[in-house]
């Protein structure tokens, strides 16, 4: 089975929680559902959160600091396992297409996250939920 690590970056927002999601680029993917910044490691071998950290940064430009593991989704369709890693995001973070594998990146309120992204990947949504809720964040400082 084929794996893929990224990150689940939050931060405070006006309307509460706000999360980092990536749009794919490409004319064929118009229409297709938004994701957690993530990709595949360089080796069978490659630790998975570092791999989370590469591609948040390859992908939007944010250097993700401390995480904790929000378990793994298998896609029904495609196969491929995804792990993610949940941190809040850096106070300076400004997200922005960095890589051509994405055209957009930005953060959006958990509810927009639910909507946006790919269908499989939502639990990651209900996963940080409930993380929060057992330790909530920190007030900006």
């Amino acid at each position: 089975m084929k794996q893929s690590a990224g990150t689940l970056l939050y931060r405070r927002g006006p309307a509460g929680v706000e999360v980092l999601v990536v749009h794919p680029s490409g004319a064929y993917n118009r229409k297709a559902p938004w994701s957690i910044p993530k990709g595949e490691p360089d080796s069978p071998s490659a630790d998975l959160e570092q791999t989370a950290r590469r591609e948040t940064q390859e992908e939007t430009g944010v250097t993700a600091g401390e995480l904790v593991a929000l378990g793994h989704i298998d896609y029904t369709k495609s196969r491929k396992r995804i792990h993610a890693f949940a941190g809040p995001a850096p106070a300076d973070a400004a997200p922005r297409p960095v890589s051509w594998e994405v055209d957009q990146a930005r953060f959006v309120p958990l509810a927009e996250a639910r909507e946006l992204l790919h269908p499989d990947q939502r639990a990651f949504i209900d996963r940080l939920e409930a993380l929060l809720k057992a330790t909530p964040p920190a007030a900006p400082g």
